[in-house]
């Protein structure tokens, strides 16, 4: 009884409640736009914060454009707000703050404060890395698509102390793959542009570099995500053709037959088993005198790889679309370096072709036939991709160049044995090592060298039947001999392998600046190795001793 009769008056002491809630927000929102305008937030802003992220009591230092704007527009208002709303942000982390300007509607309506760690950050040695820009990377890209996630149309970024990296971290962390989605379901983007003061020095070249480089990226990502059944190799050639061309990169299509002519059995033996027919495209762009020997670059380009009559696990099938990583960083470079006008001739050459099953596919234990006169043994048909790289770094030599760098993704033991961490680098020359690996440090694209010896060799030459085999003898050690297979196919001159296979994907928690799925790399590692091939002392500095 006494619970039927609490019941109605309960009831209705709720109701009473909700209404008078109800009351009181809509006055606080009322009240609220007509101070400060209600409009989601059109214009974002980027500062830095510097903070010893080991004591949480750290105030923290503003960047001189920050304090400048907390001076200027908030009148020193911003930094004590940072300072009650908790311990400084860390590295890769943002804080946003909302309505800080003095003004009754505010210019920039969100300001994310980025977390860029102590000021004496610099390269690390044992890192191999330069953790100043990579913390300006991860950083500013977390604030840019925190930020777009309130539909923010444009976002100003300062400088952060690097503002190529700056530009680079808000260029690839905002991009996200959504042609196949509905306009209404996709992820706004915000425009991406410096933020400067009249007294203050801004270096609009360098942020201009750094967006072009993750421009770039974004180009390979794009092309790495479109599905194999649009991105055919005919489909990739006229993508080609569309981006290159604009830019000044002229680009030669060849056909099935004028692979015959040049005796490429290797490669037309992996796409003859597809109604696709296989394509093979030359790049060509002259930045100095054309008597200039040429840095080639060769992409491997299977648009899809199910392994063949060796068919490979499900869960790999599922990302084989990628397996076109290495033609996707040849084109996505060749543009950078022309938009950027590197004086520097470039010659890209890319294989296309699908590795599926059919009625014609190549079987384990054909033979077959190169340029060079050598037969190799097919030993495997997942192993496809040393094939087709063998026939073009022979058709390479014809362009007598200074050196040749192969990127492809020829073993997927490359995941057990560096992870996310970096590409793996194979070389017959101390100068390309040490130049990638520069280039490497000042991109946080990091890569690895690994062995390229005579014992790896004798596994793929050991066998009574063929003069190569492309899978070899022996247990483990499946990327060194896939390297070892493609040195059999260099006569002479300097030449490097990369191997992207392990960082084709991420997961989208190892970088901050990368969403998770296809990842991009390493093309903007590719693109300042290629620019630092044309400067002198491009080694790491480290800081100076105080006397």
């Amino acid at each position: 009884m006494l619970r039927s009769n609490a019941l109605p008056h309960a009831s209705k002491f709720v109701n009473e409640i909700r209404h008078y809630a109800s009351q009181a927000i809509n006055q606080m929102l009322q009240l609220q736009h007509t101070e400060i305008c209600a409009d989601p937030p059109s214009r974002g802003l980027v500062l830095g914060v510097y903070a010893d992220e080991d004591d949480k009591k750290d105030t923290g230092i503003l960047t001189p454009a920050g304090w400048k704007y907390n001076i200027q527009r908030t009148g020193g208002r911003m930094i004590e707000i940072l300072r009650m709303s908790g311990p400084m942000p860390k590295r890769g982390e943002a804080r946003l703050l909302f309505a800080q300007e003095t003004e009754k509607i505010p210019y920039y309506s969100a300001v994310a404060i980025v977390g860029l760690g102590k000021e004496c950050l610099g390269y690390n040695p044992y890192e191999i890395i330069d953790e100043q820009k990579e913390t300006i990377r991860r950083s500013v890209a977390k604030a840019c698509m925190d930020l777009a996630l309130l539909n923010t149309d444009r976002i100003e970024v300062e400088s952060c102390g690097h503002a190529e990296s700056a530009a680079e971290g808000a260029g690839l962390g905002v991009w996200a793959y959504q042609e196949l989605r509905r306009k209404k379901d996709r992820i706004a983007v915000p425009t991406i542009d410096l933020y400067t003061t009249k007294d203050e020095i801004c270096d609009i070249e360098g942020f201009r570099i750094g967006l072009q480089k993750a421009s770039a990226q974004n180009l390979t990502r794009q092309l790495q995500e479109m599905p194999a059944n649009i991105l055919t190799p005919t489909a990739f050639a006229q993508n080609v053709v569309e981006v290159l061309c604009k830019s000044g990169v002229n680009v030669e299509v060849k056909v099935e037959g004028w692979a015959e002519s040049q005796v490429m059995n290797a490669f037309l033996s992996v796409g003859k088993a597809s109604c696709e027919p296989p394509i093979f495209l030359e790049l060509s762009y002259y930045g100095t005198s054309a008597n200039e020997r040429p840095i080639v670059l060769i992409g491997q380009g299977i648009t899809y790889d199910c392994g063949g009559l060796c068919l490979k696990r499900k869960e790999k099938l599922y990302v084989m679309r990628g397996d076109m990583t290495g033609a996707a960083v040849v084109v996505a470079a060749c543009r950078a370096i022309a938009a950027l006008r590197l004086p520097v001739n470039i010659r890209g050459l890319i294989p296309l072709c699908e590795n599926v099953m059919g009625c014609n596919s190549f079987r384990s234990g054909d033979t077959v036939k190169c340029m060079n006169g050598k037969h190799i043994k097919v030993q495997g048909t997942d192993h496809e991709d040393v094939l087709v790289l063998a026939d073009t770094l022979l058709y390479a030599q014809n362009f007598c160049p200074k050196c040749i760098v192969d990127i492809g993704t020829t073993s997927w033991s490359m995941h057990h044995t560096l992870g996310e961490a970096a590409c793996g680098v194979f070389t017959n020359s101390e100068i390309l090592w040490q130049q990638i690996k520069h280039a490497s440090m000042h991109t946080g694209d990091r890569v690895w060298r690994l062995p390229l010896w005579n014992y790896y060799t004798t596994q793929v030459t050991s066998g009574m039947s063929a003069d190569v085999q492309n899978f070899g003898i022996g247990r483990g050690g499946k990327p060194c001999k896939a390297a070892a297979f493609l040195r059999e196919f260099v006569p002479c001159g300097q030449w490097m392998h990369i191997e992207a296979s392990n960082v084709m994907t991420t997961k989208g928690t190892c970088f901050e600046y990368l969403r998770a799925g296809m990842a991009g790399r390493p093309t903007r590692t590719l693109i300042e190795f290629i620019a630092q091939t044309i400067c002198r002392d491009t080694a790491p500095k480290f800081p100076a001793k105080e006397k």
